[in-house]
Order: C-alpha cells, then structure tokens, then sequence
C-alpha cells in the first residue's frame, strides 16, 4: 500500500492525518497504521473502553501528557465516565506505589507467587460458597 493510500485510511478513519502519523517514515507507515487500527480503534477481546482505561493507567506511570491526553479523551469517546477515569488512575498510582515497595525490598518472588497462589485458592473457595 502507498503512503498516499495509507493516508487516505487514516484521513478516512481519524478526519486528518495527525502530525505524529504524517511524521513516521514512509517505510514504516503502513505497519505502524495498521497496528494502531486493528489494536485501538477496533473492537478486540478488550472492550476499546477498557483498553483505553489501560493505556490511560499506563501514560500516567510513564507520565507522557500526550498519551494521556489521547486515553483519557479516547475512554470517553468509549463511553468511559469521569468516576471509571479516575478510579484507573488510582488503580495505576496503587499498582505504581505497591511495585515500587515489592522490588525495593526485594521481596522474593518465588516466595510471593506461592502466596498469591494460596490467597488466589482461598479467595476461589470462598466465591464459591457464597455462590
């Protein structure tokens, strides 16, 4: 496919060929494109909502303003409501927050699966009694 062609795609899809597209090299556009349509703009096995709150949680811990600037507007035009985008970035500080304690403490990791694994079958057992 020609740049001219892919172009013409992203116009089709996005209303404009944004700055950050219209930049990457022309051997690399097609691919680029079509891997951004088929994972964000598409519907996959994640809900695009649910991607977007992801990528949301993720810009923040990377803190790029413009990732989180496309997810969070992303996650609206998904149907995501102010109270879901706030409480993924409080699931990314918390997730952020508890890894940042596990691996400065150097907690071992073998020993932390296998009690996730207990807490994971005991949490299981109790679900299944109360269903």
């Amino acid at each position: 496919m020609s740049r001219a062609d892919v172009e013409a795609d992203i116009r089709e899809t996005l209303g404009l060929v944004p700055e950050f597209f219209a930049e990457v090299p022309d051997r690399l556009i097609e691919t680029e494109w079509a891997s951004f349509k088929s994972l964000m703009l598409s519907e996959t096995a994640i809900p695009n909502k649910y991607k977007e709150l992801i990528g949301l949680g993720v810009s923040g811990a990377t803190r790029c303003r413009y990732c989180v600037y496309y997810h969070t507007e992303a996650a609206r035009l998904f149907g995501a409501t102010d109270e879901e985008i706030n409480e993924a970035a409080l699931v990314a500080k918390n997730t952020m927050g508890w890894s940042t304690y596990l691996n400065a403490r150097a907690f071992d990791f073998d020993r932390f699966k296998k009690e996730f694994d207990q807490i994971a079958e005991h949490v299981r057992a109790q679900m299944a009694v109360s269903a």
